[in-house]
């Protein structure tokens, strides 16, 4: 092994190059990469889907070739004191002790990254047994401890020993957090890391990051396509466009003087939060030098009042906690607490709110994905709860829904020309001609090379899965649209496309759309109304310029205050921000948490009054 001078970085990749074989023959996806990090440093990556960013953090950790890549060419210097470690000729063995301890990663996917049928207290007690070789009570006391940094809601003793299915995506994406940094590594990859999280945890979540990385000495490379994280988090940026990097710089530098013209397109497609202020409408994203292949849609008229496509009335759904030796019911989860709303045609509303707030749970109770046990639904007037199985298939043709996790929603084992294909073919939509035409749009429409019809899902970065993901929810043009963070996955470019094509659609077709999602950023962009949920219930609901523009409930202007903004020069300072303590959804099975009750502002936007709570 070679020395390693003082002052040396902590790790050194030179000439990196990674080749995958696919049918066609190989490809690279990573090609000549070079880069440094210094301890207590934080390089962040950049880069459209697709574009190798997660293929190099997975390289540097060896994970590639487990993914049917090969490392044919480079250097992986990992330094430990003196000496240095080329990883990427290392033996199976030290691999696998640098793992989890020298080195850690925080997985873009967090249900593919947990293993399903390890409680989430064996999963983060693991690493601490085999790495630092503590008893199974000391990492149990470890394992609560870094659940309560990254504010896992209370009661933690349970969630230990909780399942991965039983957590949110946004609690799952904290559990991982919590495995990556549970034994203080000297190198933290984090993958999209905040990518399923709101932004009151994520931006806890970032603060604690900065902390371990000033107080531990510890080196980030954080991979991510949120401009305004890498804004705040930044020490450098390596800017990367199909497999290479073309640009690279300290972050002040990259935001306020670019010198590619890719990385200047990268910036201009960011949203941002203010950009609307007095407008009624949605409006496109400027997609100047990014995609010809996407015109901007014009501007989407003012919303008029029209009959509603979707009446949801005091919807309720909970979910049964079992215990003891005969597993019965003792607590429920309250995931959805009389919520009611109402979607015109050719409206978005859309419903923002912390991790766990019931977001996603209200949307798959629209389609019966999981079954509520109080309320009503009405799809045009069709009482969607009343509905025998096959009339609601029938049903859920006119309402279809892109769901938080593409790779767990997509079939591994199917090509993705077959998987586009599978909604049409359940319906007997068109022959198998008009079938093929109608994919090929779809992936035109979606940005995505019509050779990949061919392909896997494992072939794909994340956001290109996702975009498969959009592109089969469209394929039966639906009436109803429920969007699950649909772009919570895509870099600024590929996000201000699929956006501007969700716009352009709803101008064409009248397609209404419940936008579930953390950015306010984009919600403020495409939403004609905005709902905020909190603890299961919506506790303001308005216009979107009401909501942004007159925040009235302080979880509302919270959410607001805690938006990032792309921008190095407003990096905040200070430690992690203050936000109030995450309560339990878990309550006794005879809790009746009592109705909302609303007070209306102005016409149409309502705000909570705190519901009385009966024991």
């Amino acid at each position: 092994m070679p020395d390693a001078g003082q002052g040396c970085p902590l790790l050194s990749v030179r000439g990196l190059r990674v080749t995958f074989q696919t049918h066609d023959g190989p490809v690279t996806g990573v090609d000549g990469l070079d880069f440094d990090i210094s301890a207590g440093e934080c390089l962040c990556v950049v880069g459209e889907s697709g574009s190798g960013k997660s293929v190099s953090a997975l390289s540097l950790m060896r994970l590639v070739e487990f993914g049917g890549g090969e490392i044919a060419a480079g250097r992986i210097l990992l330094r430990d004191g003196a000496r240095a470690v080329d990883l990427a000729q290392a033996a199976p063995g030290v691999m696998r002790a640098i793992r989890g301890d020298r080195i850690a990663m925080v997985f873009q996917e967090p249900m593919t990254a947990l293993n399903p049928v390890l409680t989430i207290g064996d999963q983060i007690s693991e690493g601490l047994i085999a790495h630092r070789g503590l008893t199974r009570e000391q990492a149990r006391t470890r394992a609560l401890e870094l659940l309560r940094e990254v504010r896992i809601p209370e009661p933690v003793e349970r969630r230990l020993l909780q399942y991965p299915h039983e957590l949110s995506g946004g609690m799952r994406q904290r559990v991982v957090i919590a495995m990556a940094m549970a034994c203080r590594p000297k190198l933290l990859i984090c993958d999209e890391p905040t990518t399923a999280l709101d932004v009151t945890i994520q931006a806890e979540i970032l603060a604690l990051i900065e902390r371990l990385k000033r107080e531990t000495g510890m080196a980030v490379l954080f991979i991510t396509h949120d401009m305004a994280v890498v804004a705040r988090m930044a020490d450098r940026v390596v800017v990367m466009f199909r497999g290479r990097k073309v640009e690279e710089g300290p972050v002040a530098r990259i935001f306020d003087d670019p010198q590619q013209d890719h990385t200047r397109a990268l910036l201009a497609a960011v949203p941002r939060l203010g950009e609307m202020t007095g407008r009624d409408a949605p409006e496109p994203i400027c997609l100047s030098g990014i995609s010809p292949a996407i015109p901007a849609p014009l501007r989407a008229p003012a919303r008029s009042e029209q009959r509603p496509l979707l009446r949801v009335e005091n919807l309720c759904t909970r979910f049964a906690v079992r215990g003891g030796f005969l597993r019965r019911t003792v607590a429920r989860v309250h995931a959805v607490e009389d919520v009611s709303f109402s979607l015109a045609e050719g409206e978005t509303l859309a419903l923002v709110g912390e991790s766990g707030c019931g977001k996603s749970t209200t949307g798959r109770s629209i389609l019966r994905l999981v079954e509520p046990q109080a309320g009503s639904i009405y799809l045009e007037g069709q009482d969607i709860l009343a509905l025998a199985p096959s009339a609601l298939r029938r049903a859920r043709r006119d309402m279809q829904m892109v769901f938080q996790d593409p790779y767990a929603s997509l079939d591994p084992q199917m090509k993705l020309l077959d998987q586009v294909e599978e909604p049409m073919l359940n319906y007997g939509i068109g022959d198998r001609a008009e079938r093929r035409d109608r994919i090929a749009r779809l992936f035109d429409r979606v940005e995505l090379p019509r050779a990949y019809m061919n392909r896997y899902p494992h072939e794909l970065s994340g956001g290109q899965r996702q975009r498969i993901a959009i592109a089969r929810a469209l394929a039966l043009a639906p009436r109803l649209l429920v969007a699950d963070e649909a772009v919570s996955a895509l870099d600024v470019s590929v996000q201000a496309q699929v956006l501007n094509l969700l716009m352009e659609l709803q101008r064409e077709t009248g397609i209404s759309m419940l936008f579930i999602s953390h950015d306010m950023a984009v919600v403020e962009r495409i939403s004609h109304r905005v709902g905020v949920m909190y603890l299961g219930r919506i506790v303001e609901i308005g216009s979107r310029r009401q909501l942004f523009e007159n925040p009235q409930h302080s979880y509302t202007r919270q959410l607001l205050a805690a938006v990032p903004v792309a921008d190095p020069r407003s990096r905040r300072n200070g430690g992690a921000p203050r936000f109030r303590p995450v309560p339990s959804p878990i309550h006794p099975p005879g809790h009746d948490p009592g109705p909302s009750i609303y007070r209306e502002v102005q016409p149409g936007h309502r705000v909570l009054v705190e519901p009385m709570t009966h024991g």
